[in-house]
């Protein structure tokens, strides 16, 4: 069972509600994330995403090889949601996050789903790729709040966010969960077709900050709130890591909770780049790990040396 009291429980269903009207608001002439496409996603047109109004779920079940705070011992209630506000080349879940596959569901079978994943144990609601469907998210929201849902929720992204809109989610997101990928625009254009990623990215992380701080973990070792990082070491030093660490350290926090990430492999279009068709090395990552350490992290990653 999960120690303390969501965030949003305390903002209550009235205001829960208003808060999906707004974000629905941005959608007609959609400046949901920092892509800004401008369509009316309202009545069906779509931009960068490719999707309308619906959210439309790939799949939803707990899982186990989330970070040990979010997965615990009875799991992380994810639902991956299809299609991306981001075009990775090297995106390890394409099959998703590049198409709008999957279910579409309304709100009410949006809220139906998040109590499932309660009803099973879950530790929290880990919404995978919410971004550009945020709007449907707090929707649904509202209803499983009333409905007793009383985990904390997760926000999973690719870290491009508009302010505009996380100002919107304060209060309704218990931990945010971004994914830095970069620390340079130029690479983040090239190989995620995101404009001005590294600065978007790092206004947003200190919104995200400001709204729920350091990750809090209680007794039983479970995330209840915060701010935990992930960040992606890419082969050749391209997700610029040192600098990502740097900022962190001097501009969020030195008890940031960072997610050192090893996994990377060249997956999807990757294969078909010289620079990104090979696996990370070992001293790839040991370097990666030096780098955070001698910016002053210490949370969320081993100690190598």
């Amino acid at each position: 069972m999960v120690v303390g009291r969501p965030s949003f429980q305390d903002l209550g269903s009235i205001v829960l509600r208003r808060r999906a009207q707004q974000l629905r608001e941005l959608i007609s002439c959609c400046r949901l994330c920092p892509h800004e496409c401008g369509v009316d996603r309202v009545h069906g047109e779509s931009g960068r995403c490719r999707l309308g109004d619906e959210a439309i779920v790939a799949s939803a079940a707990p899982h186990y090889g989330e970070e040990p705070p979010i997965s615990g011992r009875r799991g992380s209630g994810t639902i991956f949601f299809s299609s991306c506000n981001l075009a990775c080349v090297f995106c390890q879940n394409a099959d998703i996050s590049h198409s709008a596959r999957g279910e579409r569901l309304r709100a009410a079978e949006l809220a139906g789903l998040m109590l499932r994943l309660q009803d099973l144990g879950c530790h929290n609601i880990n919404l995978v790729t919410p971004t550009h469907v945020s709007h449907a998210i707090v929707a649904a929201l509202s209803r499983a709040a009333e409905q007793g849902l009383s985990v904390p929720i997760v926000y999973n992204c690719g870290g491009y966010e508009s302010v505009e809109t996380l100002a919107l989610l304060e209060g309704v997101v218990d931990i945010y969960m971004p994914d830095v990928k970069y620390s340079s625009n130029e690479e983040a254009f090239r190989y995620s077709g995101a404009r001005s990623y590294w600065d978007v990215a790092r206004a947003a992380l200190k919104e995200m900050h400001r709204q729920v701080g350091d990750l809090r973990i209680d007794a039983l070792g479970l995330a209840t709130k915060g701010l935990l990082i992930r960040h992606l070491v890419m082969p050749g030093g391209i997700a610029g890591s040192g600098k990502v660490f740097d900022f962190i350290s001097r501009e969020l926090s030195r008890d940031s909770y960072v997610n050192v990430m090893e996994q990377y492999r060249p997956c999807h279009r990757a294969r078909s780049i010289p620079e990104l068709s090979r696996p990370l090395t070992r001293s790839e990552y040991r370097e990666s790990i030096r780098q955070a350490r001698r910016a002053g992290l210490t949370r969320g990653f081993p100690d190598l040396d």
